[in-house]
């Protein structure tokens, strides 16, 4: 399993329609990428730092994450909202820990 996590800052004022209607659309390409699992969209409560959203979802397995990095949807979803939208954002992705 391997967990896709993202905290970002939106360019949009807090609140506005563009920032409703970009996590909407976040939303609508987790649905429609079947390899994606367990999505959800977040909301920052913390103060100890300046991003406002997360986004989470979860991958079996490294293919499944390759593929949804690959996919046609997402790729149009980066060039065309992500990257015009999103002031700044750190990624992370975890798979489980295991002792070796």
């Amino acid at each position: 399993m391997i967990r896709h996590t993202v905290v970002f800052k939106l360019k949009h004022a807090a609140g506005s329609e563009a920032e409703l209607d970009f996590l909407r659309s976040a939303q609508k390409l987790a649905t429609d990428i079947p390899v994606v699992k367990n999505f959800e969209a977040l909301r920052q409560t913390s103060k100890k730092n300046n991003y406002d959203f997360g986004l989470s979802m979860e991958f079996a397995s490294e293919e499944d994450y390759q593929t949804y990095n690959a996919h046609p949807l997402h790729v149009q979803f980066v060039e065309t909202r992500w990257i015009p939208e999103v002031a700044d954002f750190i990624e992370i992705d975890y798979k489980p820990y295991t002792e070796a």
